[in-house]
């Protein structure tokens, strides 16, 4: 029987320890440390699927030795095949906004893992993660087994944030739900942005499936906060909420959602409802109409955590100053250079939406494309709208998991597309804006991976 790598217990790393006549540790030796241990962010999509899930037996023990401190605040729990990211970011704003101390987690990270832990709207800093991970490691040795990559990180913001005072944490699901390392945090709202095909190697190949595993983040006593409208996978997320014993059930389009969802300068102007108040003309600095659903899910999501009304300049003020890399973030001009990390077919789409309306001013749309193996590029650019896109630029994303950007080239071909190849991000991108008109607007997209690579090299 092949052996499980997730499950090794030896041999143990060493802790984090000074560097004999170097000083203590530094971001890249506690960095280094994390990447030996097995990250499934990072192997092949078939291996992932046979190794299944992680599960949380290995959590709970590790937060048993950190002294529980999930248990220190309360959690909103943020999940869906897209969107979430951004639910996560605004929900957080929107608790920051009352008053709350508010820790933040998000995954992927684009440039450094800093990203991923924020606190009020201040990233861990190196010295914070060399201490964290020092710390887990030191535990590792106690405890005689490994952690994952994402149970270690994950493990780390929770302990984080409870050192740091936070009065409420949102939390970004992983992978699917159930068995993702987050799913030990204590949560007072579950949110479901949407359902789509994704990950279809571990969580299932149908909408049902990966519902099914999805909805394992919904906790007794909890307000689930529904944004998938279609009534099949409803009724999954709506039997769990009876199973465990929910508080209620906040459903898209029923009890919250977004009336109004309109173009403006520089992102939208949504009106949005809840239970417990309407707000009209909130102006959010974020492009595609899909921002509306998942401002909505936001909204409702912070207003089922507060239980009280949140005031219009509140809501106003924390959704204004929102800002969401590498989800169509404008970062160049002349010609324009948009980033968005879609790599499905529903994140695709609604790209591909957004360059019809908020981009439609774009004379020609150059693709920078980059993907991890197991998707089709032919199916993304598809989703983009081909009549728009003059020429797609393939590149290698930066991961074990990249395809050869030599088969980008082949599916924009088979759409009839020219296109050609380039080893990095860096190259492909400056290829991209070299055969630009200064009205055209050059897309970089496929993976959150190509995204980073694109905004280090335009920093």
């Amino acid at each position: 029987m092949p052996r499980d790598p997730r499950q090794e217990t030896s041999p143990i790393d060493p802790p984090l320890l000074p560097r004999p006549g170097a000083g203590p540790p530094i971001l890249g030796d506690a960095l280094a440390w994390l990447d030996r241990h097995v990250n499934l962010e990072a192997i092949e999509a078939g291996r992932a699927g046979r190794l299944g899930l992680p599960g949380l037996e290995r959590m709970r023990t590790l937060l048993d030795a950190l002294g529980n401190p999930e248990l220190a605040y309360q959690s909103v729990h943020v999940t869906g095949t897209n969107g979430k990211g951004s639910t996560t970011r605004m929900c957080a704003a929107l608790l920051g906004a009352l008053g709350l101390s508010v820790g933040q987690y998000t995954s992927p990270h684009l440039e450094r893992l800093n990203e991923r832990l924020v606190f009020g709207d201040v990233e861990a800093t190196d010295e914070e993660l060399v201490g964290l991970f020092g710390m887990l490691g030191e535990l590792e040795r106690f405890l005689g087994s490994r952690g994952t990559w994402f149970e270690l990180v994950t493990a780390a913001a929770l302990s984080w944030f409870a050192d740091r005072g936070a009065d409420a944490a949102v939390l970004e699901v992983g992978l699917g739900g159930r068995y993702d390392a987050t799913n030990v945090a204590t949560a007072a709202v579950s949110v479901v942005t949407n359902v789509e095909l994704d990950h279809t190697e571990i969580l299932g190949s149908s909408r049902e499936q990966i519902a099914a595993e999805k909805a394992g983040i919904v906790k007794e006593g909890c307000t689930l906060v529904l944004g998938d409208q279609d009534p099949p996978i409803s009724a999954i997320f709506e039997r769990e909420a009876a199973l465990v014993g929910a508080a209620a059930i906040w459903r898209r389009g029923e009890e919250f959602g977004c009336d109004s969802n309109r173009l403006a300068i520089g992102g939208r102007v949504l009106d949005l409802w809840t239970p417990l108040g309407r707000y009209q003309d909130v102006f959010v600095p974020m492009h595609g109409a899909h921002q509306g659903d998942n401002a909505a899910c936001a909204l409702a999501g912070a207003q089922a955590f507060a239980l009280v009304p949140l005031r219009e300049e509140v809501v106003t003020a924390a959704l204004s100053n929102v800002r969401i890399p590498g989800r169509l973030e404008v970062v160049r001009r002349r010609p324009l250079v948009v980033l968005d990390g879609a790599h499905n077919v529903a994140g695709a789409a609604a790209v591909g939406t957004a360059l019809g309306e908020d981009f439609a001013a774009a004379a020609r749309v150059v693709v920078v494309m980059g993907c991890l193996r197991g998707r089709d590029p032919a199916d993304l650019l598809a989703q983009l709208g081909p009549g728009r896109i003059a020429a797609v630029v393939g590149c290698r994303p930066d991961s074990p998991r990249a395809l050869e950007p030599e088969e980008i080239v082949e599916a924009a071909r088979s759409l009839g597309i020219a296109s050609e190849a380039f080893a990095s991000t860096s190259e492909a991108l400056r290829r991209a804006i070299a055969i630009a008109d200064p009205d055209d607007l050059v897309l970089v997209t496929g993976s959150l991976y190509v995204v980073g690579a694109a905004r280090a090299a335009l920093a």
